[in-house]
C-alpha cells in the first residue's frame, strides 16, 4: 500500500482523541473516556489483540483503537530525528 493510500484511508484521529487539563493528568483520551491512547498502546504491546480489547473494554471502538495507533504515528513522525 502507498503512503497516499495509507493516509487517506487512515482514522482521523482528532475527531476521536481528546486532551482535557483535568482529566488524567492531561493526556490524550478517547472520546473523553478515562481510557487513555497510552492504556491502548500498552495492551497490544502486551500481546492483546484488538478483540480483547473490545471485549474487556466495551466503551471502546475498533475505531478508537485505530485512531490510537494513528495518533501515536502522526507523533512519532513528529519527533525529531537525531543523527550520528
Amino acid at each position: 500500500m502507498s503512503r497516499q493510500a495509507s493516509e487517506r484511508d487512515a482514522v482521523n484521529y482528532r475527531d476521536i482523541i481528546t486532551i482535557e487539563p483535568g482529566k488524567r493528568g492531561g493526556k490524550p483520551c478517547i472520546r473523553g473516556l478515562r481510557i487513555t491512547v497510552y492504556d491502548v498502546l500498552e495492551y497490544l504491546a502486551s500481546g492483546m489483540t484488538q478483540q480483547q480489547i473490545l471485549q474487556d473494554f466495551p466503551d471502546l471502538t475498533a475505531e478508537d483503537i485505530q485512531a490510537s495507533l494513528a495518533y501515536a504515528a502522526d507523533r512519532e513522525r513528529a519527533q525529531l530525528s537525531v543523527g550520528p
